[in-house]
């Protein structure tokens, strides 16, 4: 009978976005959505795996940590925002107990969010605001196994003829990853599961042992996996792939996903969109548009579409905290199974399979975006699995006999949109990419006019790197193509080409404001270490 074991990873994605002080009252909107972010994601992920611990559950799992993820999480001065802001919403929520004391279901909800807010203060002081420290000390102890990724959210496909920049971009990556972690990565993240053939050659070149595959780029191949998603194999004489379950997004987030039941809390039902200007002018800071202040009191029941609900004035369709939470456990049970169903059925298919392994992917953004419980949900489905014997393992565990592995050629895809991360390069945003190649040719060629420079010329090198990485993003296309904050997202951009293009001219005119660079350098923090030769040819 076949060993079978569940291999689960949740990446993460986000820009770097950093505004403190003055300049954060003037984007807080951005800011907000990040610490939202800690306080019903990041924070909750940390108390999951230590109740996992104290309970003796056992767990495993795999986490994608961006570097802008990591650099935002670890900067000082956005900690002390954080608190500030914790500050605010929990003075928020000491008035609206006494706006709702009148109505006991309206009254529960409130107090349900305010504690979640003191709960969270307390958290993040208890752990010195040291997240990432608490995450490194769990992978330690082997039940987290984390996983580098690119420098930033580059959409490796667009650069498949520009061999420096992929370069850059994994080198970037795995050495962010040194630096906040203090070991070398054996596993990398491509972001949005980019790939195209001859990509895992570039993976090679840099130790990586193993990456993630969306199962279009797995089956699509010139050769069928014997095996299907069931079994890892090796990308010709290169990295070994791990296929994901291509239907765990639409299980959770579609239409009829877990996330939309009824009971679920209904994040974009928020008092920030519907209390009085008196009451909340002092937490949108000079933002000119309404957001959410993580106050939210009624479930999904009530939605009719994004924009209309039944019975607006009933409190029919208040949150219910324990409602939700049986359902978080029926859920999770009903995901196990699925799991444990899927893999008996692939045992009996591949009856000369010593080990059946099937890796699914979960993206936790989407956990804060549209499922409040989503977290404690997760931990759930490790507490229902423990009950139904269902074994996690961390992908590097199931590698150790990879030279046996079937070799296979995958076929380009990715995990967003269609499957080719079509919505990278539309009609919005299909404008950024000629201003980004461009760049990135001149990148390589300055690395290559430059290479034994020091000094200032060499800290002007670096920041010219920085912008680049940060344009190559594909998280501002993303946030064009969604209308989430576009017109920030077109300004982040044209503001790192103009950057870097300043730098590409002051070092052509041999001037350079000395002000101006080391304003830019304090004000992105992000990739200290950087060395520019990053960019050069490799022999």
């Amino acid at each position: 009978m076949s060993e079978k074991k569940l291999v689960l990873i949740l990446n993460t994605s986000q820009e770097y976005i950093r505004h403190v002080g003055p300049e954060g009252k003037k984007f807080a909107p951005l800011m907000n959505r990040f610490f939202e972010s800690i306080t019903d994601v990041y924070l909750p992920l940390v108390k999951m795996f230590e109740a996992l611990e104290r309970d003796g559950v056992p767990f495993k799992v795999g986490l994608v940590m961006t570097p802008s993820l990591c650099t935002l999480l670890e900067d000082s001065s956005v900690q002390s925002e954080y608190l500030e802001w914790l500050d605010g919403r929990i003075e928020l929520g000491k008035s609206e107990l006494v706006r709702c004391a009148a109505d006991q279901k309206l009254l529960s909800a409130a107090k349900f969010c305010l504690e979640k807010h003191q709960e969270a203060k307390l958290a993040f002081e208890n752990l010195g605001r040291r997240i990432l420290r608490k995450i490194h000390e769990f992978s330690k102890k082997g039940f987290i196994e984390l996983i580098a990724t690119c420098g930033t959210d580059i959409f490796l496909p667009h650069y498949h003829d520009m061999e420096e920049i992929k370069n850059a971009q994994i080198e970037a990556g795995l050495f962010s990853f040194k630096s906040f972690f203090g070991q070398a990565a054996e596993g990398f993240w491509l972001p949005e599961l980019g790939y195209y053939p001859g990509l895992e050659r570039n993976l090679r070149n840099y130790n990586v042992n193993y990456t993630v595959l969306d199962a279009r780029s797995f089956l699509f191949g010139k050769e069928m996996p014997v095996k299907g998603i069931f079994a890892p194999v090796r990308i010709g004489n290169s990295v070994v792939a791990f296929g994901r379950n291509p239907n765990t997004d639409e299980e959770l987030f579609g239409f009829e996903g877990y996330a939309n039941n009824d009971v679920y809390l209904d994040k974009g039902r928020d008092v920030g969109y519907e209390l009085s200007d008196e009451k909340v002018e002092n937490l949108f800071g000079e933002s000119k548009s309404r957001y959410s202040l993580g106050y939210c009191y009624w479930n999904k029941g009530g939605r009719v579409s994004d924009a209309d609900y039944v019975n607006v004035d009933s409190n029919e369709h208040v949150y219910e905290f324990e409602a939700a939470v049986a359902k978080c456990e029926e859920d999770a049970l009903s995901f196990v199974n699925k799991r444990i169903q899927l893999m008996n059925d692939a045992g009996l298919e591949l009856s000369d399979t010593k080990t059946i392994s099937l890796t699914e992917t979960i993206n936790i953004n989407s956990l804060n975006d549209v499922w409040s419980e989503g977290i404690f949900w997760l931990e759930c489905v490790f507490r229902a699995a423990h009950k139904q014997s269902l074994e996690f393992a961390n992908a590097k565990d199931l590698i150790l006999e990879q030279f046996k592995f079937q070799k296979i050629h995958p076929y380009y895809g990715s995990c967003s949109d269609d499957g080719y991360g079509e919505a990278l390069i539309s009609h919005k945003n299909n404008w950024m990419i000629r201003y980004v190649r461009k760049a990135s040719e001149r990148m390589v060629d300055l690395s290559e006019r430059f290479c034994g420079d020091t000094g200032l010329k060499a800290r002007l090198l670096n920041l010219g790197a920085k912008e680049l990485l940060m344009a190559q993003s594909s998280g501002w296309a993303r946030m064009i193509e969604n209308d989430s904050f576009p017109e920030y997202a077109k300004h982040r951009f044209i503001q790192a080409i103009n950057d870097f293009t300043a730098v590409f001219d002051a070092l052509g005119s041999n001037t350079v404001s000395t002000e101006w660079l080391t304003n830019l350098e304090e004000s992105h923090k992000i990739f200290p270490w950087m060395n520019y030769r990053i960019f050069s040819r490799k022999s």
